[in-house]
């Protein structure tokens, strides 16, 4: 959403969240062109119609056609929306939208390029030869059970109606296993595939860490002060080592660093994302800006990055989720409490540490959501290294199958990073963090073996051969 457009809508918000009365689920779907950009532009003219107000999205999922089954995959998913409009008054207005956006009818459930459905409105029936609601071939889809389960799994039909009782998570259970199961979208940049977080045999991403500070904790000034031509050499051998994604950081994370101001910040950033951008053998590889300051975010993403790696979750800076909102870009959320400077007084987890971060996360997806971030544009991190103990890290990274599970959190897709950390340093009895090769290798291997989907190193080469490896024995 343009910063113009995204002022109206809250404009508009403004003027009519008090006429916001009814609330429905509307259906999303796309099988032409940019698919994921599609729904984004259909969600984004709800919101700016000034009747309609997105609360919450499901995730995007890739599916087979179900009916005319010669035809491109279809990405579906589901909004949860306030409105003031009849269910009359609420179907003209998506249809409107659909017209504005250039969707031609072929055929009955044919290709199409954004596609509405109102599924459910209130606790409502409705019926004429427009519309019915609630939606009559609902519960027979996977497309359509599988995002309403993500966002509303214990809720049921309307009572009185002739489909069958029961909660649309137990419709979803009863349905018969399709041979190519489903799997959410996470677009990354337009240059990569997204990442499909339920594909057993996806490979796993890599994400090279390119600290642009004289005070990281491994490789600190390594790339600080070096002249273009260093750099550059630098991101080509992360690309030919296997990075899809270059991590670009210009303020260090680690305990006790000193906090530099944002101007500083950008100025190690902003010429580092205009080199990758300017490189030929980086034209394929996302960059994502490690910061967690929404005015860095906002430059970078300007600047061309495509994805805000936020070690904080939007708590450090009140306007980050906000402004990842209105950008319309993809956001890491990592599980830390407090800042660099105190997190390592706070690693206290008497309730169980996956039972917590799951929880904790939670809190922070939500936050995202509130702030109208789509549900499809969140990665999760567990913060291994961040307010955790050797003993806490270490289960994070026996249990990530069991959180990737957490209620709530299904769906969403996990970035891992181990590289180098002390708890690996004080087990393999490596002070040296750049000797710490072997022992992030393993932690490697575990993070893979629990589902992460990218991971994040310092020994690009080394920890890609680790990835293949590991996506051999662990993704079939």
């Amino acid at each position: 959403m343009s910063p113009v457009a995204f002022q109206t809508y809250h404009t508009r918000k403004a003027h009519s969240a008090s006429k916001m009365e009814h609330r429905a689920f509307i259906a999303l779907g796309s099988n032409l062109g940019d698919r994921v950009a599609m729904i984004e532009k259909a969600c984004n003219e709800m919101d700016m119609s000034g009747v309609i107000r997105v609360l919450r999205t499901s995730s995007l999922w890739e599916t087979k056609a179900m009916y005319v089954l010669d035809q491109d995959k279809f990405v579906n998913g589901v909004c949860e929306i306030e409105t003031s409009l009849s269910p009359i008054g609420l179907l003209d207005q998506i249809q409107s939208i659909e017209n504005r956006m250039g969707r031609v009818k072929v055929m009955d459930k044919g290709p199409r390029n954004i596609d509405l459905d109102i599924l459910l409105y209130d606790e409502q029936t409705f019926s004429n030869d427009r519309l019915q609601i609630p939606h009559p071939l609902m519960l027979e889809r996977e497309f359509v059970l599988r995002p309403l389960s993500e966002i509303i799994p214990k809720s049921s039909l309307p009572p009185n109606i002739t489909l069958p009782p029961g909660s649309f998570q137990y419709h979803l259970s009863n349905l018969q296993p399709l041979e190519d199961p489903i799997s959410p979208l996470t677009p990354l940049a337009p240059s990569l595939p997204p990442i499909t977080a339920h594909h057993s045999s996806r490979d796993t991403r890599v994400m090279s860490i390119l600290n642009l500070t004289p005070d990281s904790f491994s490789d600190g000034g390594q790339n600080y002060g070096v002249d273009e031509s260093a750099l550059a050499n630098t991101i080509k051998s992360h690309v030919s080592a296997g990075a899809t994604i270059l991590d670009l950081g210009g303020q260090s994370t680690r305990p006790g660093a000193a906090q530099v101001s944002s101007s500083e910040e950008l100025s190690r950033v902003l010429p580092a994302i205009k080199l990758v951008r300017s490189i030929p053998e980086a034209k394929g590889v996302a960059i994502s800006v490690d910061t967690y300051r929404a005015q860095v975010a906002e430059e970078a993403i300007k600047a061309g990055a495509d994805i805000v790696n936020d070690v904080s979750s939007g708590l450090m800076d009140t306007n980050m989720l906000s402004t990842v909102a209105r950008l319309g870009c993809t956001i890491c959320l990592m599980h830390m409490r407090g800042t660099p400077e105190t997190m390592n007084k706070l690693a206290s987890y008497p309730d169980g540490v996956v039972e917590t971060v799951g929880r904790e996360l939670l809190e922070r997806v939500q936050a995202a959501e509130s702030a109208g971030i789509r549900r499809w544009r969140i990665i999760l991190d567990p913060g291994i290294g961040f307010a955790k103990k050797q003993e806490h890290n270490l289960e994070l990274l026996r249990r990530l199958g069991e959180l990737r599970q957490f209620s709530g959190l299904h769906g969403l897709p996990w970035l891992v990073g181990t590289s180098r950390k002390a708890f690996v340093g004080r087990i393999t009895g490596v002070k040296e963090a750049k000797e710490r090769t072997w022992g992030t290798a393993a932690a490697v291997t575990a993070a893979i073996q629990g589902g992460a989907d990218i991971i994040r190193v310092h020994d690009v080469e080394e920890m890609g051969q680790v990835a293949k490896m590991a996506d051999a024995v662990w993704r079939v």
